[in-house]
């Protein structure tokens, strides 16, 4: 414990003194400490790290870059795996048997019989142990052998990544995988910058930017950087991969470091040719590690229905034993004693009732075959028959093999990501689905926008009169702009009239969306740009403005440069905004050549409406119609609005804003309050509509899914009427619904007293089927959620984010989900992650029934890992929603094949396969339970070893 209090000293610095007090305060990163076995610490208050400073960093014996994931090594590997192996029900039957057949007086059968099905389960097992570590070892060794460039005594040598250590500053190249958690020093790009792709971490095949703090980007030579000897004071590890939060001091200064100054294990290098950064968390410190932890195990209703069968069958078999125990002891005092002569007891045997003793567990082996669990291997925490596990094997591979859930386009096969879960497929009764790119294609295409209260991209206005005679469109023509994106498709030409009659409100509407966004632009060749965006959404916006002449060509850490109707303009990039789910809104603050600072932002029409300016109100309300009106197209929206900013107001704002990053306590807290500060009474520009098609397939494979009496839920962060329109789309919601619920009340009370009215139009659409209750009878009757699913597919239930959050509370969770399961269908919109999971969550509780969550993104990857089955797409969103899945594939539309064809042949077969399993272990076992009422409860074996018939004795 003396060493783990050093590791969080407040003052010491070594060599040099340290700023006390407030300078470096401990309370964010407070958390409870204790002491592990091997020394080290169980927990970290913080973490201290300084720059070439081994001795130093050492003594808080921080881990190694080593990585281990094996278990076993060659001395531990037989004793150790032994001991796990014999944590299973099974082996530990076995070996009690064992034990019962080494007794002579008790058994009547060799202990061959049970020793040898013993062995070569428990070697089977070793040996498919041993094979997988193997390679886990060898994974190991491969990784921590790789070759990095660390710095040591101001010169550059080859180490291997396991003798990498905690403030060592190490060099990494072009295509290079990042070593350890590093803060970025230096590279070779302008200002610090760095690209990384972190397709490893996240799944995100986009490149990402990570930028160098001012103060170390100059470091960029070994000199110098041998010279550094700043220290940061950071968070402990954990697994956040989007959070970091630390404070550099060097020089008596300190500085704030984040999330965009780190470097996380498992990324790759990018277009940079060379980069430094120092080792702040080393091997399973990582965020990478942190967050390998194991998955949780899932398991089928057929395999809890196993292991009820099993503990009832082994009650069977003792209640037998004892029956035929009985019969012995009394056959033996009445009939047995008077043959003593030349059948005498065995030695130790003076009486019926220790002879009776003896015969229960001579029959407790014997009749050990009506247990199924004779047969089974250890697969986990609950066995498995051999026969159990090949069937599921093979029915894995008939998913992977089945040429029909193959996408040509993509070529991407379905992949049964596990094998345990095949038979559970048939008996899904929920679906939980996210909408864009999980029904949708997520191939954005900007399709209408509102600009200063006029819309534009409606194609019958675009045609005038030639609309009723059926002409079709024709694109607009963007030949004028050399730098257009041919592929680029646009059907209403006064939008391109407006930009070239210089339309202020256009110009600025297309400048913004030239600004406000995180894509990276490559140029390959003269005039050929090619963007990357995090969302597809960005990047359709930001290739309409380079269609209508306003071009983004670069961007460096404080500047970004747009082409605008052919001449070239640099903006001061003062300030980024980021999105997140919370604010759900993203702003830039930049200065313009004249010197004018502007605020743009653009998001939710949610968010943004009630920060706009008063002035601003008629042309809300003008604009909410489009809004309404493009949602009512299924088209996805966002508002666009600006402000002008004081040159004094902005400087004030700005030096608040590098106070708050300073400081490290509630440092994300106060960044919200003053970005919230400033995006407020901003001038509204207008609004983009951007569409997003429905995959081929998808309102069939809804349709057969409802005819099979599954329930489909789609879960989206879409506005309403986007997330209806779809609905109406993909058949969910149809015109012969009687009624579709809306629930958007803002309060507690609003959202019970909707609900309630929900479920009392119901009720009183099924009168005659409730027999006579009084509503409030009804209510609290256990034959409510009977009665309401009754009428079921007659009604559907669409809520928005901030009722469900309200609905989803302890007290009021029961009646929202009555009122929803009664529905045919239900629509949540507006929905965060964490809501997807708790509405999985809720049914899973409540209703016991088998819930599947689809989706394609890392937003759906809490509700994937919720529900019973995980299916992920593998889509345009990176493939995180893929690795946390138990079943995999490009299209919605094969879902149907997936559950209706593999899961219900799946659920039979293996139902058949049990059925014939119990029947042949209870027609063998209950010939010798008959035995004995002829053998004199003698506990003798029907048939010889070699199979011969044994006279009865």
């Amino acid at each position: 414990m003396e060493r783990c209090a050093a590791r969080r000293a407040p003052g010491e610095r070594g060599d040099r003194e340290a700023p006390a007090g407030p300078a470096r305060p401990l309370s964010r990163f407070r958390v409870r400490f204790g002491a592990r076995a091997d020394g080290r610490c169980a927990a970290e208050e913080e973490r201290r790290v300084r720059a070439n400073a081994r001795e130093y960093n050492e003594k808080f014996q921080y881990a190694s870059n080593c990585i281990k994931t094996s278990k076993y090594n060659i001395v531990t590997f037989l004793p150790v795996n032994l001991f796990e192996q014999f944590q299973e029900v099974a082996n530990t039957y076995f070996l009690f048997l064992l034990i019962l057949q080494l007794i002579p007086q008790i058994s009547s059968l060799s202990w061959f019989t049970t020793i040898v099905p013993l062995v070569l389960v428990l070697t089977i097992t070793a040996v498919k142990d041993a094979t997988d570590d193997y390679f886990r070892h060898k994974s190991d060794n491969q990784v921590n052998n790789r070759q990095s460039q660390v710095l040591i005594g101001g010169v550059l040598r080859q180490e291997q990544w396991m003798n990498v250590r905690v403030g060592d500053i190490i060099k990494l190249e072009n295509n290079q995988f990042v070593a350890a958690d590093l803060l970025l020093l230096s590279s070779s790009e302008p200002h610090g910058l760095c690209y990384i792709e972190t397709s490893e971490l996240d799944g995100e095949t986009n490149m990402k930017v990570r930028q160098a703090i001012p103060v170390t980007s100059e470091l960029g030579d070994t000199g110098k950087l041998a010279g550094f000897d700043g220290e940061v004071i950071c968070e402990p590890p954990n697994n956040k991969l989007d959070k970091f939060g630390g404070t550099l001091y060097w020089k008596e200064n300190k500085y704030p470091l984040s999330n965009q100054n780190m470097l996380l294990r498992g990324c790759v290098l990018r277009n940079t040719e060379w980069c430094f950064g120092l080792v702040v968390f080393a091997g399973p410190d990582t965020k990478l590690m942190q967050n390998s932890g194991r998955t949780k195990f899932k398991r089928t209703s057929i395999d809890r229905l196993m292991n009820t069968l099993v503990l009832w069958i082994f009650g069977f078999l003792v209640c037998m034993g004892v029956i035929l125990a009985i019969g012995n002891a009394i056959w033996e005092h009445e009939v047995g004693v008077c043959f003593q002569i030349y059948l005498p007891w065995d030695e130790g045997v003076h009486s019926a009732f220790f002879s009776g003793f003896l015969s229960f567990w001579s029959y407790i082996i014997i009749l050990n075959t009506v247990v199924p669990i004779s047969l089974y291997v250890s697969m986990g925490s609950v066995t498995l028959t051999p026969s159990v596990e090949v069937i599921r094997l093979g029915h894995s591979y008939f998913i992977n093999w089945d040429k029909k859930m193959y996408c040509a386009q993509r070529r991407t096969p379905a992949e049964a990501r596990t094998t345990t879960l095949n038979e559970e497929l048939g008996q899904v009764e929920y679906i939980f689905s996210d909408k864009t790119g999980t029904l949708t294609q997520n191939i954005m295409v900007f399709s209408k926008c509102s600009v200063n209260g006029h819309s534009y991209g409606d194609v019958q206005d675009a045609l005038g009169p030639k609309a009723e005679l059926g002409e079709r469109p024709e694109p607009v023509d963007f030949s004028f702009n050399p730098l257009a994106d041919p592929r680029f498709r646009f059907w209403d030409p006064s939008l391109l009239e407006a930009v070239r009659l210089g339309d202020p409100h256009v110009h600025e509407f297309f400048r913004l969306l030239s600004l406000c966004h995180t894509v990276m632009s490559e140029e390959r060749s003269q005039g050929e740009l090619f963007y990357k965006a995090q969302s597809p959404d960005e990047g359709a916006l930001v290739a309409a403005a380079r269609n209508f002449g306003f071009v983004f060509r670069s961007r460096t850490p404080k500047t970004i440069t747009v082409q605008e109707l052919g001449r070239a303009v640099t903006y001061q990039l003062l300030a980024i905004l980021d999105f997140n789910n919370v604010r759900k809104r993203m702003s830039v603050i930049v200065r313009s050549p004249e010197g004018k600072i502007r605020l743009y932002c653009k998001g939710a029409d949610t968010i943004l409406l009630e920060r706009l300016h008063p002035l601003s109100q008629d042309l809300s309300t003008v604009t909410t119609d489009h809004l309404n009106e493009y949602a009512g197209e299924g088209l996805r929206t966002l508002v666009l609005a600006y402000k002008d900013l004081e040159e004094s107001y902005y400087e004030d704002w700005a030096e608040r804003l590098r106070r708050a990053g300073s400081v490290p306590e509630a440092r994300e807290d106060r960044l919200a309050r003053l970005y919230d500060e400033v995006e407020h009474d901003m001038m509204l520009l207008g609004a983009t509509a951007i569409e997003d098609k429905l995959q081929q397939g998808v309102p069939e494979t809804i349709a057969i899914l409802t005819l099979a009496n599954i329930k489909i839920w789609v879960l989206t962060g879409d506005k309403q009427e986007t997330a209806v329109n779809i609905g109406y789309s993909c058949k969910m919601l149809t015109d012969d619904m009687t009624e579709v619920f809306v629930v958007t009340g803002h309060t507690v009370l609003e959202v019970r007293e909707e609900l309630r009215k929900a479920r009392e139009k119901m009720m009183d659409a099924s009168h005659s089927t409730a027999n006579g209750f009084s509503y409030q009878e009804k209510l609290s009757s256990s034959k409510l959620t009977s009665v309401l699913e009754a009428i079921a597919g007659e009604y559907a239930l669409v809520i928005n984010g901030h009722s469900l959050a309200h609905a989803l509370e302890a007290d009021m969770e029961v009646e929202f989900l009555e009122t929803a399961c009664a529905c045919k269908a239900v629509i949540c919109c507006r929905v965060t992650p964490l809501q997807k999971a708790q509405v999985v969550e809720l049914v899973k509780k409540y209703k016991k029934a088998v819930t599947l969550a689809i989706g394609d993104g890392a937003n759906d990857v809490s509700m994937i890992k919720t529900a019973h089955i995980g299916v992920g797409i593998s889509g345009q969103e990176g493939i995180q929603a893929v690795l946390a899945s138990d079943y995999s594939f490009s299209q919605f539309k094969f879902l149907q094949r997936l559950l209706l064809v593999h899961g219900r042949w799946s659920y039979l077969r293996m139902c058949k396969f049990l059925c014939y399993f119990f029947y042949k272990n209870f027609a063998f076992t209950m010939v010798h339970f008959w035995f004995g009422f002829f053998c004199g409860f003698s506990a003798q074996w029907m048939l010889e070893p070699g199979g011969s018939e044994q006279a009865p004795g």
